[in-house]
């Protein structure tokens, strides 16, 4: 319950909790440290990681022609994971392409989705295929196509296309 009062007390302070949300964990308990008492902040840091890491709900609405096909982009240009082998920071785009079926993506919730990615150590090829499952599993939409192009890295850039289509869909490509 501590930890939750914390964290809001310090949501409500935008600017602050965005500049927060911007550090390490580790960071965060050095700037915290100062403030507060060991304890709270490590019950803090441990509230914040849980909360970053929660897989959020995406939230839908209805297809307002769903009678057609049609094709929705979405860009995220501002996307941040964390590599998982040396912890520094990856900043990319992600790229949703879909023809939704009966429900559309609500963007807000998409936002928060992404933003659970931000302290969350994983591979490109992963987190790639992770918001596609996700996406589609929400969605169900005809056809989806999830590009993420991450920044270079080393003198390196990487672009990872992940793909879903509907039987029918590969049928009628196929066929």
């Amino acid at each position: 319950m501590l930890e939750r009062s914390i964290y809001l007390s310090l949501h409500l302070n935008a600017r602050f909790s965005t500049w927060l949300g911007r550090l390490m964990p580790s960071q965060v308990f050095l700037v915290l440290a100062q403030h507060l008492d060991y304890t709270i902040v490590g019950r803090f840091i441990k509230a914040v990681k849980t909360v970053m890491s929660e897989r959020l709900e995406i939230e839908l609405f209805d297809n307002p022609r769903p009678e057609r096909d049609y094709c929705i982009t979405i860009r995220c240009p501002e996307f941040t994971s964390v590599c998982p082998r040396t912890g520094q920071p990856d900043f990319g785009e992600i790229i949703i392409e879909y023809c939704p079926d009966k429900s559309c993506i609500e963007l807000k919730s998409l936002k928060f989705y992404m933003q659970s990615y931000r302290n969350k150590g994983i591979f490109y090829e992963a987190l790639t295929n992770d918001i596609l499952d996700d996406l589609r599993t929400a969605c169900k939409p005809r056809w989806m196509k999830v590009t993420s192009r991450f920044r270079p890295r080393g003198g390196i850039t990487t672009e990872v296309v992940a793909e879903y289509k509907t039987e029918d869909r590969k049928q009628k490509t196929e066929g």
